[in-house]
């Protein structure tokens, strides 16, 4: 299993809608048929410790089965819609890509 971890900061100054637009779009993603599991959120208020980042905004966590899954994911329609149409609405994206071995 791949497990595909984006972090999103978006632009400080979007409005209700953009960043209704922008969750709307994030959940799309969920319908793409190589994801087996869909995750997303904001920072967790969890204790603070000196090892927490919660400067994004939204983080977003996809297990997809195999590589081939993985590329798939990333050529498919409904992904590539995403970045279009969201990539203005943010400022920094960070990914995490990492297979469950252990």
């Amino acid at each position: 299993m791949i497990n595909h971890i984006v972090l999103f900061w978006l632009r400080k100054n979007l409005t209700a809608d953009e960043i209704s637009f922008f969750e709307s779009h994030l959940k799309s993603l969920k319908q793409i048929p190589t994801v087996s599991t869909y995750n997303c959120g904001g920072p967790s208020n969890t204790p603070e410790r000196s090892t927490i980042d919660r400067s994004y905004d939204y983080a977003l966590n996809l297990l997809l089965e195999n590589m081939e899954a993985h590329d798939l994911y990333q050529e498919d329609p409904i992904h590539k819609d995403f970045i279009k149409q969201c990539s203005p609405l943010w400022t920094k994206v960070l990914i995490y890509d990492f297979d469950s071995s252990i």
